[in-house]
């Protein structure tokens, strides 16, 4: 397999596609006693919680709120005699600057659009408010040959969309909607800094339901994903390709490196929109979702391409209209053995990795801060390099373990 070409992918059944805080509540006031009247009588000691109980019930008090999202001001009223002064009302601040899943919602879905195409469906993210529009290249695949395309809008005003270019090894590309202005462009976030745990909501189209949300976590990061290829195996129709594909054709094959994994639920017509962060910020375009090989639908795993990735592809298709991409220069399979990895089967003279010193029969066990499991991974991460990067290869030769640093040329 060559690093910088898609892989054969076998049975796996990868089908491609693509609170608010509580609420500021007061605390019991006292009743104010004029100044001129008698004290009114002492009342009798109640049986209640003793002192210990009251500091433990304060704290769990307090726990709540924090919990909340919200940490509530500490009131104290001052006694003197039988004059009460009015306790304040209390200040409550939020503990982040996240949002509610409403607000994110509302932040976020006039930036994501439904493309209607001769192929299928799908969804979109806007770069500009002048209609650049963001999505994957199986949404659009197709409309280069003269296909025709549709946006339509989170207010239900529709528009003819063009292709501006695509990038089949990302699995991206940019359409532009004719004759539109004045839309709200998405908030892009930092995809290198999200964790696995982090709320995100999915935002897109699944199964033609313009608008539709869902919520989840990022379940894991730096997933190596092959997609495509599955008429071959009898497998669903793939997302964004719609009926019309008949059983036998065969898809085009992508490898996905870096990708997000999330179980917001994610399903057919979702590929090109937007995974979103607790704050509204996009940081994925959803692409793919992992099935049985059963019928179609989501199971709970999906992918998404890093909006870092994403925005390093829309750049160059937007100014140039093509990418280039990284070359490492190896044919590699995956390991036999027990220790995981990429077995290199053939290194081309010249190429980066030769001037580095990688031979044939070197095992990859680590490509840059990525483990390597097999010869997906390498593909997938050498197509999210960019070109002229310095990147460090673990690799193991005669059962010892070395490092290199190889820097990556632009594949011609």
């Amino acid at each position: 397999m060559n690093a910088n070409e898609p892989r054969e992918q076998g049975a796996g059944g990868w089908s491609q596609f693509g609170d608010q805080p509580p609420s500021a509540g007061g605390f019991p006031r006292q009743d104010t006693v004029r100044m001129n009247q008698p004290p009114p009588p002492p009342k009798p000691p109640k049986q209640g919680l003793s002192v210990g109980r009251k500091a433990i019930a304060g704290l769990a008090l307090a726990a709540m709120a924090v919990g909340g999202g919200a940490v509530g001001a500490v009131a104290a009223t001052s006694f003197q005699d039988t004059r009460v002064v009015s306790a304040p009302s209390p200040v409550f601040k939020q503990a982040s600057s996240q949002l509610t899943v409403a607000e994110v919602a509302r932040k976020v879905q006039p930036s994501v659009v439904m493309i209607q195409g001769q192929t299928g469906e799908g969804s979109g993210v806007v770069l500009s408010d002048d209609g650049l529009i963001l999505t994957n290249n199986h949404v659009v695949v197709g409309a280069g040959q003269g296909g025709q395309m549709t946006v339509k809008f989170n207010d239900g005003k529709t528009a003819k969309a063009t292709v501006v270019g695509t990038d089949p090894s990302t699995d991206l590309a940019v359409i532009r909607a004719d004759g539109v202005s004045g839309l709200t462009k998405a908030s892009l976030g930092d995809s290198d800094q999200i964790q696995v745990g982090d709320s995100v909501l999915a935002i897109g189209s699944p199964l033609g339901l313009d608008g539709s949300v869902t919520a989840g976590i990022v379940s894991a990061l730096n997933r190596t994903v092959t997609v495509g290829g599955e008429q071959e195996q009898q497998q669903q129709v793939p997302p964004g390709w719609g009926q019309q594909q008949q059983q036998g054709q065969e898809s085009e094959t992508t490898t996905l490196g870096d990708a997000i994994q999330t179980d917001a639920a994610i399903n057919p017509g979702n590929s090109g929109g937007a995974l979103v962060n607790a704050a509204g910020q996009v940081i994925g375009i959803n692409s793919a979702i992992a099935t049985n090989g059963g019928s179609s639908g989501n199971i709970g795993v999906g992918f998404a391409i890093p909006v870092n990735t994403a925005k390093q592809v829309s750049d160059q298709l937007i100014s140039g209209g093509k990418v280039t991409h990284a070359f490492l220069g190896v044919s590699v399979t995956d390991a036999t053995g027990d220790v995981p990895g990429a077995l290199i089967r053939q290194v081309t003279s010249g190429s980066p990795a030769d001037k580095a010193g990688l031979k044939q029969g070197d095992l990859i066990t680590k490509i840059g801060n990525t483990p390597v499991e097999g010869g997906d991974t390498v593909v997938g991460q050498v197509r999210g390099f960019k070109v002229g990067q310095q990147v460090q290869i673990t690799y193991m030769r005669d059962g010892k373990s070395s490092n290199v640093t190889v820097t990556l040329q632009e594949k011609k």
